[in-house]
C-alpha cells in the first residue's frame, strides 16, 4: 500500500474517531435524573442537543417509565395513549438521530400532568444554533449540567486531537 493510500485510510479512521467522540450523552434532568421534582424545562433550555447525541433517562424502574409522544399536542395534553415508544428499564438510552423536536413523558399515571415531561429540540451536528437558556439561571442543577457538558465536550475534543496525533504518527512509522 502506497503512502498516499495509507494516509487516506488514516484520515478516514481519524474522521470516524472524531465523529464518535464529539457525540454527547445528556442525562435527562442532570444529577436529579428522571424524577418528579426535576425542572425539565430549565434543564433542557441549558442544553444543546445535536444529531448523534444520546439522551439517558435514569430513574427507579417500576416507579417511572419513559414514553415518547408523537407531537406537541399529545405532549401538552399528556396523551399517553398515542405513545410512539415506551421504556421501563431505569437506565434508558435514546439516540437523537435527526434534527427536530421530540417529546417525552413519564408513563406513570398522573406524573406527566404534574410536569414530568420534556421537549427536546435537536439541531444538525454542524449547526451553531444554541438553545435559549431563559431559565438556566434559576436552577443550579441546570448550570452544573451545562458546565459538565462543556467539560465533557472539551475532553472529547482533546481525545479526538490525541487520537489523530497517535494515528498520524503510526501512519508515518508504517508508511516508511
Amino acid at each position: 500500500m502506497g503512502l498516499r493510500n495509507t494516509f487516506l485510510l488514516g484520515l478516514f479512521f481519524v474522521a470516524l474517531v472524531a465523529k464518535k467522540s464529539l457525540a454527547a450523552q445528556h442525562v435527562v434532568g442532570g444529577s436529579q435524573g428522571w424524577e418528579e421534582s426535576t425542572d425539565f424545562n430549565s434543564w433542557a433550555s441549558a442544553q444543546k442537543f445535536k444529531v448523534g447525541d444520546q439522551l439517558v433517562f435514569k430513574y427507579t424502574s417500576g416507579l417511572h417509565s419513559v414514553v415518547e409522544l408523537p407531537n406537541e399536542s399529545a405532549y401538552k395534553s399528556c396523551d399517553l395513549g398515542s405513545a410512539l415508544d415506551s421504556k421501563k428499564g431505569g437506565n434508558d438510552v435514546v439516540k437523537l438521530n435527526k434534527a427536530g423536536t421530540r417529546y417525552f413523558a413519564c408513563g406513570t399515571l398522573g406524573h406527566c400532568d404534574q410536569g414530568m415531561k420534556v421537549k427536546i429540540t435537536t439541531v444538525a451536528a454542524g449547526s451553531n444554533a444554541t438553545s435559549s437558556p431563559a431559565d438556566a439561571g434559576s436552577s443550579s442543577d441546570a448550570s452544573t449540567t451545562s458546565a459538565s457538558s462543556a467539560a465533557f465536550a472539551n475532553f472529547n475534543s482533546f481525545t479526538s486531537f490525541f487520537a489523530m496525533a497517535i494515528l498520524s504518527a503510526t501512519i508515518m512509522v508504517f508508511a516508511f
